[in-house]
């Protein structure tokens, strides 16, 4: 997708002047490292992961490397310059160098916090492995600096590998001790918050679950997320400073809770299948009675109520004509099938929006009428709910509007109060579920509206405040894991259509949460695992980014099992995973009804 880059703070040209003249100025060391040099960067070869390194954006790859199995791979985004540093004690008033080796474009190696003037060296080109080189003395009073690397704003991943800080050691002291007190409170069925008391001496905190190390946070508190619910956890924390880490804490064990069944899906089955069906049209799949939608099908969408104009909010249900559709059912006869599925258990919305069903609700006007018009046609077929399937330009973020938990834009403000209004006019039984593409939430990790200093696309992330707002109310959210350009995972690598990688990706990023715009800081929270289902064409007729049976498999099984996951690490496992939704129940039906039975064969 193009979308283009936001406006740099600081121009880079000026950046590396300042950075060549702050260099210029270092006392150089001698080429011979004196006998009581060493190298004091941990993990400078990439062979531990990124064990050492605070790399927000980073990830280890096996190629290319220059040295050893792995190397750093770092993508920078458009208000992201991927910086991957480390901290590193030293000696006052001494000498040292810093050096690595580094691919690709307008890539930096430096230094900070040396007590005398900050260093940094770059390339501008570097296509094959170049090594950049910068030396510095240390400040009277400096015993740690951080060293660092980083690409442009912007600009395509680069590579680092084999970097040294040679130079004398400086006194590292002793690890801390234990820390005390660990608790975990706030349980969720898929979350729990755990505490402890500060340690003397930690400068952070290794926080393990079950054994294994999984995060490394600054502060005495985290929540961890991704888990499975009815599953106990066993969670120790250790303390780290310059010397070292402490041994681990005392164990507590934590038992998730029960899945909660809000948001109107009480009487959903454990895993549902999910469609949609073509009710005001044909295309090429031809037309499909309601009546004769097999009983697999647990959620079935009405394709599609659409507005009489973008902005009037009056949204109308217009079934098939006959001439377009041979066969197709009275009123009475569709409304009859309506009655037979709901009494055999199965829930029948209706879906605004599709592709060609633009939607902004820009004033209160229309807002108001946007639910009367949905309340009509809920109300003269007895529907149980609705699904938001806005697409295109029916949702964009005003420039400013950076907050999805505060959203000021009148589109989205407007949007969530209707909902929230026919939620309350139907009550908890009303079924809402919502089917985005991956442009308007996975894309929001990397880029939120216009961005801080505007000039990327205003509709992405756009969903967020939406699903956010009405996470409490939401039954199901299906994003659209197809006619989607790469999208970055939380692994810092893009995923693309076509094989079950990318749907894991997609969905680990629902069910852990995301940084929203690489703001470690502003985390877009996990939604329930029962509230999720993974959008996917029925044949490759349907859209782009179909992928086999085997793959629709592989997912499942990665998801729910964590087996099968290839190279992707989930952040956890999900077996209340709600289930599948598709494009469409015609679609599928004109390829043999492949999708229905992969579901049924693998969810029984």
């Amino acid at each position: 997708m193009d979308r283009a880059r936001p406006i740099v703070r600081r121009p880079l040209a000026a950046l590396l002047t300042a950075t060549a003249v702050a260099a210029a100025g270092v006392t150089a060391l001698t080429p011979d490292a004196r006998a009581a040099d060493a190298d004091l960067a941990r993990n400078g070869g990439f062979e531990a992961g990124l064990d050492g390194w605070n790399c927000p954006a980073g990830t280890t790859v096996t190629s290319p490397v220059r040295t050893g199995a792995s190397a750093l791979k770092a993508t920078p985004a458009g208000s992201d310059n991927a910086r991957c540093a480390q901290t590193v004690t030293v000696k006052p008033d001494s000498a040292y160098t810093l050096s690595g080796h580094v691919r690709g474009a307008y890539v930096h190696l430096g230094a900070s916090g040396t007590g005398t003037t900050d260093v940094s060296t770059w390339t501008q080109s570097a296509p094959d492995w170049q090594k950049l080189t910068t030396t510095f003395r240390t400040g009277p009073s400096t015993t740690s600096v951080t060293i660092y690397t980083h690409g442009w704003y912007g600009t395509g991943a680069y590579h680092a590998d084999d970097i040294t800080l040679v130079g004398p050691g400086g006194e590292t002291g002793q690890p801390p001790a234990p820390p005390a007190g660990l608790s975990a409170s706030g349980v969720t069925a898929t979350s729990v918050s755990l505490s402890w008391s500060p340690a003397a001496g930690a400068t952070s905190y290794a926080v393990y679950r079950d054994g294994a190390r999984i995060r490394t946070v600054t502060g005495t508190s985290t929540t961890v997320t991704g888990l499975s619910p009815s599953t106990a956890y066993a969670f120790q924390v250790a303390a780290l400073n310059d010397a070292g880490e402490s041994a681990r804490s005392a164990t507590v064990t934590a038992t998730t809770s029960a899945p909660d069944s809000g948001g109107g899906d009480s009487d959903l089955p454990a895993h549902a299948l999910v469609g949609y069906l073509h009710a005001g049209f044909a295309n090429g799949s031809g037309y499909t009675r309601l009546a004769d939608v097999p009983d697999s099908w647990d959620v079935i969408d009405l394709a599609f109520g659409e507005p009489t104009s973008v902005t009037s909010g009056d949204i109308r249900f217009e079934r098939c004509p006959a001439a377009e559709c041979p066969g197709v059912e009275s009123d009475a006869e569709f409304k009859a099938a309506i009655r037979a599925k709901q009494a055999a258990g199965k829930k029948v919305l209706i879906s605004i929006g599709g592709q060609n069903g633009q939607v902004r609700l820009t004033t209160t006007a229309a807002r108001d009428t946007f639910v009367s018009s949905v309340s009509r046609i809920i109300d003269a077929y007895g529907l149980d709910g609705l699904d938001i399937d806005f697409e295109g330009h029916s949702l964009s973020l005003d420039t400013g509007d950076t907050d999805f938990r505060n959203p000021k834009t009148p589109v989205i403000v407007n949007l969530i109060s209707a909902l929230k209004t026919l939620k309350a006019r139907y009550g908890d039984d009303f079924v809402l579920t919502m089917a985005p593409e991956t442009f308007f939430v996975q894309l929001g990790h990397q880029f939120y509206g216009s961005g801080p200093w505007g000039g990327q696309d205003p509709r992405a992330g756009a969903y967020l405040p939406v699903i956010h707002a009405l996470r409490d109310d939401l039954t199901l959210l299906h994003v659209q894991d197809y006619n989607s350009g790469p999208i970055m995972g939380l692994d810092g690598q893009y995923h693309s259509m076509g094989g079950a990688d990318f749907h894991i990706a997609m969905t680990d990023m629902l069910l852990t949460g995301f940084p929203v715009a690489g703001d470690a800081g502003n985390v877009f929270p996990p939604l329930r695992p029962d509230q999720v289902a993974i959008g996917m064409p029925a044949t490759v007729n349907a859209g782009n980014g179909h992928v086999s049976p085997a793959e629709v498999v592989k997912t499942l099984d990665c998801l729910t099992k964590g087996a099968d996951c290839g190279s992707y690490r989930t952040h956890g496992t999900w077996p209340s995973l709600r289930g599948l939704m598709t494009w469409s129940i015609n679609w599928d039906r004109f390829g043999g009804w492949e999708f229905q039975r992969t579901f049924d064969g693998y969810f029984g």
